[in-house]
């Protein structure tokens, strides 16, 4: 039976840019920055209330992984937002919405009541978007 996971990937475009973002800007932490090679590294972040999930930041590039018309395709789609990586969650929706849009964060809908609670979009340095959403937002009294 599978009982959790663990680690999972966001697609970036450029590691270094990357890891700026999620450690500068929404305040992750590191958890792993090892060499993969010359040009490629295990790149890990968490969310810093929640240590046992890892994200890593899987580059996009030219491999045997991604040939070359594969990575241009996938990194046109990452640009152009089609990928939502995830809800995120924060305690104070309008001070965190507030705190990143003050660090340069993209958002592409402020936070906003829906039927389901309330809800903030925004983007990454890639382009990928995640929801951002109060804790608890998702509940019975909700309809969800």
């Amino acid at each position: 039976m599978i009982t959790r996971m663990t680690v999972t990937n966001i697609h970036v475009i450029d590691q270094d840019s990357a890891y700026d973002f999620y450690i500068n800007k929404l305040g992750f932490t590191l958890v792993d920055d090892i060499p993969m090679g010359p040009e490629t590294r295990w790149l890990t972040v968490s969310p810093p209330e929640q240590p046992d999930l890892q994200l890593v930041l899987f580059p996009v590039k030219v491999s045997k992984m991604f040939p070359k018309e594969t990575a241009e395709a996938l990194i046109a789609l990452i640009r152009q937002g089609v990928f939502g990586c995830g809800v995120l969650t924060c305690n104070d929706i309008f001070a965190t919405y507030e705190e990143l849009k003050a660090k340069g964060v993209e958002f592409i809908k402020p936070p906003t009541k829906e039927f389901y609670g309330t809800e903030a979009l925004f983007k990454d340095d890639s382009g990928n978007y995640f929801s951002l959403q109060p804790l608890n937002n998702f509940s019975h009294e909700n309809g969800v």
